[in-house]
């Protein structure tokens, strides 16, 4: 019988490169030194031959999958791994039954789940015994926050650790190694490898992807930064619209904005548009701010922020995305002033702590001859009648004393305004004596 030529489906398959590369060592892993130094947590646990449930909470390609694998390898553990995606309590169950046979042999069991956040509640209730006891060492991975995702029950019995996007550093370690096995350079010039990390946005995986790509390339060729753009497809950076990066980055909009820094402002609302989000929920927030953050200081603010809003509802994106530009760029140069939130919060204060008090009764109508029999109007001054076109009457009610609500800072239009109600406190002081 003839030897069979070697077929497709017979010839082993190479690993990816980011396999390749994985650390076999703690000691290897790029970018988590806050976690995985002798003095971090992680170290001290290693260091202690103790290993505690824990949250790895970072976003993608920063290492949380080989960390759990390697700290099986350290700790002397069964590593077990699901994707909370494509395992449900059915077979969680299985694999706490197979845990506890090893755990009376003497083997211990990490368990590893990964986008642990995509558990439902009832799922995450499912693990608590199994933790508790230790039947398994949990290692949870999510991108998203443990704190909106996860069950306080299973929180309490993690410990969260946070691991960071990989910077230029460690990034560039990365490279260097693939360079080692590949027994060459990048065929990148010194400006288009820069680009190439920043357009990894942290992502070791998606570095190394981009990487083999590249390696597949000529030793001799130099790509420019446009030629590796017109090679490698950019992506997206990374955002959630409906997560946690959704709110962050909002909320670094509105604080840019409230601190005066119209660069910080425009390159978060940039951010935001190229993560995917709806201007439309930009220009409520930025109107938002108009009333919150600028207020009175700057009447022309609300004004001028509802007349984008609308300019991009009728010319939509990207022509309208400039108007919103505008905007973002004259709140931050407008002057600030949260007199009228702070007023307002006041005012609501006080009438939930005095209740369902009646308005003096001199400034009540009197439609029917009852309410007049009964003083509804009496003794009511009209404001354009008396000098300067103030009577400085009380217009509180009769049991409350009169408060102040609104305390108008010196700035912007708000410093005019002070002045009036300077002047006409002084007048009410000077008729009510």
């Amino acid at each position: 019988m003839s030897k069979a030529s070697p077929s497709l489906f017979s010839t082993a398959v190479a690993k990816p490169l980011a396999d390749r590369l994985r650390p076999r060592e703690l000691a290897d892993v790029v970018g988590q030194d806050h976690v995985l130094a002798p003095t971090a947590p992680l170290g001290r646990m290693v260091e202690g031959h103790r290993l505690a449930s824990l949250i790895l909470w970072g976003p993608p390609g920063c290492g949380k999958t080989t960390i759990a694998r390697l700290l099986a390898d350290t700790a002397n553990l069964h590593f077990e791994a699901v994707s909370a995606v494509a395992s449900g309590i059915a077979d969680l169950r299985k694999i706490f039954e197979a845990s506890a046979e090893r755990r009376a042999m003497g083997q211990g069991t990490l368990l590893f789940i990964d986008e642990i956040h995509r558990f439902n509640r009832a799922q995450q209730d499912v693990l608590l015994p199994y933790v508790e006891d230790g039947t398994v060492v949990l290692i949870g991975a999510t991108t998203e926050n443990p704190s909106f995702e996860l069950n306080a029950a299973l929180l309490s019995r993690c410990q969260v650790l946070v691991l960071k996007r990989l910077d230029d550093a460690a990034l560039e370690l990365l490279l260097e190694r693939a360079e080692k096995q590949a027994e060459h350079a990048l065929p990148l010039t010194d400006e288009a490898r820069a680009a190439l990390k920043a357009m990894a946005d942290g992502d070791g995986r998606y570095a190394l992807v981009m990487t083999e790509e590249l390696l597949t390339l000529p030793p001799d060729t130099k790509l420019d930064p446009a030629q590796l753009a017109d090679f490698v497809q950019r992506r997206r950076p990374v955002y959630d619209k409906a997560q946690e990066s959704h709110y962050n980055l909002i909320s670094a909009l509105h604080k840019s904005l409230r601190g005066s820094d119209c660069d910080a402002a425009l390159y978060w609302f940039a951010r935001m548009l190229a993560g995917g989000e709806d201007p439309r929920y930009i220009a409520r927030r930025l109107t938002r701010f108009a009333s919150e953050d600028v207020g009175l200081a700057d009447p022309q603010a609300l004004s001028i922020a509802l007349a984008a809003w609308q300019a991009y509802e009728r010319l939509g994106s990207p022509e309208g995305e400039l108007a919103l530009a505008e905007l973002v760029i004259y709140l931050a140069t407008a002057p600030k002033s949260n007199a009228s939130y702070v007023a307002l919060g006041a005012a609501k204060r006080a009438a939930n702590e005095h209740g369902s008090l009646m308005p003096p009764k001199h400034i009540l109508n009197a439609p029917t001859k009852l309410m007049k029999d009964l003083g509804y109007g009496e003794g009511y001054a009209y404001d354009h009648d008396a000098e300067d076109a103030f009577s400085g009457q009380n217009y509180f009610p009769d049991d409350m004393a009169r408060q102040n609500f609104y305390a108008p800072v010196e700035r912007g239009f708000e410093r005019e305004i002070k002045k009036r109600l300077d002047y006409w406190n002084e007048l009410r002081r000077k008729r009510a004596t």
